[in-house]
């Protein structure tokens, strides 16, 4: 019975793709994300806050107790940009995105 060899070129290049790969995707999941758009629904007291982007999008945010974001300066309506300053995994499911010391919510300019 004869065995088929894979070629060591085949697999140098093999690797070398995976690496490419995952170097590529590396960097990118750790900038910062931001979001620019208007507050349909705010509760400074629970810090609740959801932001509908330009395509339509709901955004709802956690704001922690010690992250420094003061919601009563902002109001229903009021063009916001919230910028989370770590890692986030845009397909993680959650009920809201927990914003934390570090974090920001300030006003936008109009479009």
């Amino acid at each position: 019975m004869r065995r088929w060899k894979m070629p060591a070129r085949f697999v140098g290049c093999f690797l070398i793709a995976i690496f490419v790969l995952g170097m590529a995707s590396g960097p990118a999941a750790a900038e910062e994300r931001t979001v620019v758009g208007t507050i349909v629904r705010l509760d400074p007291a629970e810090g609740v806050l959801v932001v509908r982007d330009a395509a339509g999008a709901s955004w709802s945010y956690k704001v922690e107790a010690d992250a420094g974001i003061d919601l009563s300066a902002f109001r229903p309506g009021d063009r916001v940009k919230v910028s989370i300053g770590r890692a986030t995994p845009l397909n993680m499911i959650t009920a809201a995105d927990l914003l934390r010391k570090g974090d920001r919510v300030e006003k936008a300019p109009p479009y």
